[in-house]
């Protein structure tokens, strides 16, 4: 079993290695694949006010001193493809946001800068793509894996956070998980994205 747990964005260094050591004490001899998450930059806010994050190199510095203390597996997100190689630098996979999910740029150098590496990169399904159309992600990702041959044929995953159901609301289709699957990717399921009613908080945001 896979486990991705953390805050959704990186707010103080302390509270990010108190964090990372706790969890990795709770998850310590289960059987569960513990992955590290928090963001260095929520490009994707609703609100220009909205706190985004420390940015791409002091974010990073925060994460791989989690790592280097608590010795935690991380992952994060990147949003923009040069983003890739730097970030693949420190984390154990990478993390392609939803609304990005279907820029080719971003999955190409996501996936080669894994690659390189022997990492992992998992994508996250739009709420807006229906999952037989993941297909096409996966088209990309075993394109670019033709140039490396990766002996792990599990090193990417696609993520279902649910599905748009009219105006601010998402449902999770379960179904998705079993079409996904279908196409030779391993799913993972946000279980708290999905329960979000997006842009329908206070002031027309929410906090994820």
């Amino acid at each position: 079993m896979i486990v991705l747990a953390g805050p959704c964005v990186i707010e103080d260094e302390g509270l990010i290695l108190e964090t990372a050591a706790e969890l990795k004490r709770q998850f310590e001899g289960l059987p569960i694949d513990f992955y590290f998450k928090a963001s260095f930059d929520k490009a994707n806010r609703t609100s220009i006010k909205s706190f985004r994050g420390p940015g791409l190199e002091e974010g990073l510095a925060i994460l791989a001193k989690a790592k280097a203390r608590s010795g935690v597996q991380l992952v994060t997100d990147y949003h923009l493809p040069e983003q890739a190689e730097p970030v693949a630098e420190v984390v154990d996979f990478l993390q392609v946001p939803a609304f990005l999910c279907r820029q080719t740029d971003m999955i190409v150098a996501g996936a080669q800068a894994v690659l390189k590496r022997g990492k992992k990169i998992n994508v996250k399904k739009g709420q807006f793509l229906a999952p037989w159309d993941a297909k096409n992600i996966v088209q990309k990702l075993d394109q670019v894996a033709e140039d490396f041959s990766p002996s792990d044929k599990n090193w990417y995953w696609i993520t279902e956070r649910g599905v748009s159901f009219g105006y601010n609301t998402l449902i999770v289709d379960m179904s998705a998980f079993q079409t996904i699957q279908k196409l030779g990717a391993p799913v993972i399921y946000d279980a708290t994205h999905s329960v979000q009613s997006p842009g329908a908080g206070a002031g027309g945001t929410t906090t994820g």
